[in-house]
């Protein structure tokens, strides 16, 4: 954990304005800190909260550039009055292709891939085969449950879910993006019940073999139910004669390259945590068959909104039958109507009902349709007036569906088919997306403002670092039937938000080619309550390092928390309020060095070889030295 300076009694009256201040104790480790925030009942709790920034690193500290570096820190007023300045750091709970501990005085590979019947994927390309394992974790949650009973906790147990998307190589160098199934784990946490700290004390494969195997897991969410909900981007497309990447999927995951069906991935998958440290998946078929990153279930526990991480991707939203139950409901695709069009634009929306379904019904589609069972899709004009032009992954096709198949089309081509109906397809990377709730607005994640954005959209000004937007919400919406959409938490507008619009830029003599103290093509996104704070996770190559930022809604003060290793991806954004009175915020990354510019590799390959198992490991764990939080409302 690298060290902060103490705070300058100004910059924390700026911060905190009425409250009084003492002298503020100097950054230490967080064991000391957070154990002062405890003890007795008479001790002060924190009242409020601010991030202070670090900044990027520069090019003559390789160390940080090639590390996960946090020199951040957190200034907290309490309810005596007093202020103290937080130093943060990151901890690990495993590297990727670690043996870690299975629970039961085994160990498991951390990362691992399992074919169908859980058996290990070894890769045989090197000189020494070993199983694959990933570099490339994503999607986490951090939850408890009111039983739990793994053995040998000595604190309070908290359990995670991490998702792995893919793993970037294999040993001789050949790419594997989309050619293995995507694991899929349960961690059992031990935490420290005074510091709040957690350690790893059990790893659980989940077992997804009755779900046919996951599809490049990405973003995750946490349901307000207590599940995780996971993610399969980048769906097959089930109109190719060989699907791509399918075909490799399939032999890795089935051993035969011709079993797996495109119309089985591409959608939601949910994860139940048991008290044992187990967990159980399914997968909702019902939520359209698109590029799912992360979504967010609003308050009322029905509604879904989802982004789309697509080229010509749509903005989504799902109203399910019942509260805490995913598997029937209704979807709708937005209808995005321009006011105005520069800085990346602004305008309201409206929603186009495109069906309603059960998931065991769409399932059961997809286990027997093939695509030319409900749609015929060109990819050249057949100069007939029975297909229509849609844009799709960044060309058009032209479509016709076949009457009486509306079911299979709005749930298992659900681009192609919102595009017919008349949503706009024009989002360049819609990715995550994350709720305020007190101020009853949404926020969305878009990579880059660029090609469908400005020739379909109509936006003026191309912008490849992209935005955050904000969507308002409100009840007392009618859909494209003019029928009432049965939720109180409709997107009704969407603009982006000038604090958090990317800033393109010649390449600097770093290689940076976006302004370093802007976000830049913004990915994860979740949402502090208590902290009033929007976290930001980058995945660009625009930024050397890729950050992770914190962004207070109330003084609309963006600040960078973390740095990543060089190209690598920051991932696995999780923003937990209240874990046994602690907040944390899990943090994963990416693939780093792939992909470096040419001219730091020299310097930084080698470190970031040796810090990451040759640039095949990456690390899963969370921002140390956040104070208790039991003070604060939200």
């Amino acid at each position: 954990m690298q060290s902060t300076p103490t705070l300058s009694r100004r910059h924390a009256l700026k911060l905190f304005g009425g409250i009084p201040l003492l002298p503020l104790v100097g950054a230490t480790g967080a064991t000391s800190l957070l154990a002062a925030c405890g003890g007795s009942d008479d001790a002060p709790t924190v009242t409020a909260l601010q991030f202070v920034g670090m900044d990027a690193p520069a090019a003559g500290d390789a160390a940080a550039m090639a590390s996960t570096s946090v020199r951040s820190s957190m200034l907290a007023g309490f309810s005596d009055g007093s202020t103290r300045s937080f130093a943060l750091g990151y901890q690990s709970f495993f590297m990727t292709g670690a043996q870690v501990s299975d629970g039961s005085g085994g160990t498991v590979l951390a990362g691992g891939y399992y074919d169908i019947h859980n058996a290990p994927i070894v890769d045989h390309s090197g000189p020494a085969p070993r199983q694959f394992f990933s570099d490339s974790p994503d999607g986490s949650s951090l939850l408890t449950l009111s039983n739990p009973s793994v053995p040998g906790v000595s604190g309070n147990t908290v359990f995670a879910v991490v998702q792995f998307e893919y793993t970037t190589k294999d040993l001789a160098g050949a790419s594997q993006y989309g050619l293995l199934p995507s694991p899929i784990a349960v961690l059992t946490l031990d935490q420290n019940k005074t510091t709040g700290e957690l350690k790893l004390l059990k790893y659980h494969n989940v077992d997804t073999s009755g779900v046919n195997g996951l599809w490049i897991t990405c973003g995750a969410s946490l349901s307000p139910w207590g599940t995780h909900l996971s993610s399969e981007e980048y769906e097959p497309d089930a109109t190719l004669p060989a699907p791509d990447f399918l075909a490799g999927f399939s032999k890795n995951l089935y051993g035969d390259p011709a079993t797996a069906r495109p119309y089985h991935y591409g959608h939601l998958p949910e994860v139940t945590v048991h008290p044992d440290g187990t967990g159980s998946i399914r997968k909702h078929y019902c939520l359209g068959r698109i590029s799912h990153e992360l979504v967010q279930v609003m308050p009322d526990e029905r509604t879904v909104l989802m982004g789309d991480d697509a080229t010509n991707g749509g903005l989504f939203m799902f109203i399910a039958d019942n509260a805490r139950d995913l598997s029937a409901g209704t979807l709708y695709v937005a209808k995005w109507s321009l006011s105005s069009t520069s800085k990346g634009g602004a305008g309201t929306l409206s929603w186009i009902r495109l069906g309603h379904a059960t998931s065991d019904a769409v399932e059961a589609l997809a286990d027997t349709l093939v695509a030319a069972d409900f749609i015929d899709a060109k990819t050249g004009d057949p100069n007939d007036a029975s297909y229509t032009p849609v844009a799709y992954n960044g060309t058009t096709n032209w479509v016709r569906f076949t009457p009486g198949q509306e079911t299979a089309a709005a749930f298992l081509e659900t681009h192609r088919y919102a595009a017919f109906k008349g949503g706009s397809m024009v989002f360049t990377k819609m990715e995550g997306t994350t709720v305020n709730v007190k101020d009853k607005v949404a926020y969305s994640a878009m990579s880059g403002i660029r090609s469908a954005m400005q020739s379909a959209a109509g936006l003026d000004e191309k912008i490849e670092a992209g935005a955050v937007y904000a969507l308002n919400l409100a009840g007392g919406q009618v859909d494209s039937d003019n029928a009432a959409i049965d939720s109180q938490w409709v997107p009704i507008d969407m603009a982006a938000m000038p604090d958090l619009t990317g800033e393109d830029i010649a390449t600097d003599a770093l290689g940076n080619k976006a302004a370093v103290e802007k976000i830049a093509q913004p990915d994860n996104l979740k949402f502090s309550q208590k902290l009033r704070t929007l976290f930001i996770g980058e995945d660009t190559s625009l930024h050397v390092n890729n950050f992770l930022w914190a962004y207070n809604v109330d003084s609309r003060k963006l600040t960078r928390i973390l740095s990543c290793p060089a190209a690598a991806e920051s991932t696995g954004l999780h923003a937990a309020d209240d874990i046994n009175g602690f907040a944390y915020v899990l943090s994963n990354f990416q693939h780093a060095g792939d992909g470096m510019p040419a001219g730091l590799k020299a310097t930084l390959g080698p470190l970031i070889d040796a810090n990451f198992n040759d640039g095949y490991s990456a690390s899963v764990g969370y921002l140390t030295g956040m104070p208790k939080t039991d003070g604060l409302g939200g």
